[in-house]
């Protein structure tokens, strides 16, 4: 057992109090021997949420094209190919069950698998492929009619029907049979960012899942490695532990550091490099985005400065976290684009900054020097958020980046991403 002493060159000290429980991150399978995530109670906090966003707007209802909107209403998903398609899409009417216009032989499984809605909520719908199928098809003209029959029927056609996300075409053909748009998205993003014990804990989950890839690269990482290698690594590892979507791996190496691309490349991985990868992947639909850094072989001073220079912009912005605490003053802890080599906070963005996690990978809130300073919010128990920070090396080409995933709690924060970040890891050590 590692003394305290080695155990603070791992990890932050905790802020939990005496006798206050860490969050779980129980095993993936139901069991009738622990209390893990109750997924019945869970469908019932994001509905019973959604709703009450909808009843304190001025909209009749709420038209939902955003996939994580119509999963956080309806409890159901297709991701891969039809996720982003626009052909999904749900209706959110005031104290009624949603109803949902799915793709084909979907419709017919969630009649059978889905079955807190009644089985006429469920029904086929397809639009066009967003565009492959031209509106003159009249596809949207008849489900613009059937959604109307649905407003006048719930006595809400004279409200402003409130949408997320929309195609033109649809937008055109609202308005042409006459009914009033409203922005949606606003309130169904607030109804998400306070997250139920449930959430948190698969929020957990996923991240416990990129903890053990991450130690699968650790051990992997090596000259002669392509980056492309190590993100085929990270996506088996993931879906072989229950990911149901790899949303993304950036993997990112020795010249490319600087400046960040967010992406990957088939560059060998050689000695004396900085590397830095972020893992994004979903478990039961909550996400991580997940930075870590390591140096290859060796690390020169100046990449080790760079390090604790991300490493103290990042410990800053956490000691600066806490329920009440307006977002405006934890995004004065993190460094001006001046100082790392940009004009601009506009051409910054994305470094130094934060950004709510749930179903969605960007959620609220986002903290940054672009937005917060001006725009701020007040932070509360139950957001969950990424918090990121990046700095170059003196070399010009190398760089740290370093994430941590945080949850707001009554009495500070936690911590959901465990792979050692205080110092920079070597792997491959000479």
């Amino acid at each position: 057992m590692p003394e305290p002493s080695e155990v603070a060159r791992y990890e932050r000290p905790s802020q939990r109090p005496a006798g206050v429980r860490p969050i779980g991150a129980p095993g993936h399978m139901g069991v009738d021997y622990e209390a893990r995530v109750d997924f019945d109670r869970l469908r019932r906090y994001r509905l019973d949420r959604a709703q009450q966003a909808l009843r304190e707007s001025d909209c009749g209802a709420f038209l939902l094209f955003d996939f994580y909107n119509i999963r956080y209403t309806t409890q159901t998903w297709i991701g891969g190919a039809l996720g982003d398609k626009m052909i999904r899409y749900a209706l959110l009417l005031r104290d009624r069950p949603p109803v949902e216009w799915d793709f084909g032989s979907a419709v017919r499984h969630h009649k059978l698998y889905s079955q807190w809605l009644p089985d006429e909520n469920w029904r086929p719908g397809f639009l066009g492929f967003r565009g492959a199928v031209a509106p003159e098809a009249g596809l949207m003209r008849d489900a613009v009619t059937e959604i109307k029959s649905l407003l006048a029927e719930a006595g809400v056609l004279g409200s402003p029907l409130g949408i997320d996300i929309v195609e033109p075409p649809f937008l055109f053909e609202l308005q042409r049979q006459g009914i009033a748009v409203a922005d949606a998205q606003q309130p169904m993003l607030d109804a998400r960012v306070i997250k139920s014990p449930d959430e948190i804990m698969l929020l957990n989950q996923a991240a416990a899942m990129v903890d053990g890839v991450y130690q699968d690269i650790a051990e992997f990482l090596r000259p002669g490695r392509r980056e492309n290698e190590i993100v085929a690594l990270a996506n088996k590892r993931l879906y072989e532990l229950g990911s149901d979507q790899v949303e993304a791996v950036n993997s990112i190496s020795g010249e490319r550091c600087n400046p960040h691309p967010h992406n990957f490349t088939d560059r060998i991985i050689r000695p004396g490099d900085q590397a830095f990868f972020d893992i994004i992947h979903s478990y039961n639909g909550y996400r991580t985005c997940y930075y870590r850094t390591f140096g290859v072989g060796w690390a020169t001073p100046g990449q080790r400065d760079a390090y604790q220079q991300a490493r103290e912009w990042m410990d800053a912005a956490l000691d600066a976290i806490k329920p009440g605490v307006s977002s405006d003053t934890v995004a004065r802890t993190l460094p001006r684009a001046q100082d790392f080599g940009f004009d601009s906070e506009l051409a910054a963005f994305g470094l130094q900054f934060a950004h709510g996690l749930g179903l969605g990978l960007h959620e609220r809130p986002i903290i940054s020097r672009l937005n917060s300073l001006e725009h701020p919010i007040e932070l509360k128990a139950g957001m969950v958020f990424a918090m990121e920070t990046y700095c170059p090396a003196a070399d010009g080409i190398s760089a740290a980046r370093i994430e941590e995933e945080v949850v707001v709690t009554d009495y500070g924060i936690e911590i959901l991403t465990r792979f050692p970040a205080i110092d920079l890891p070597i792997a491959a050590k000479y």
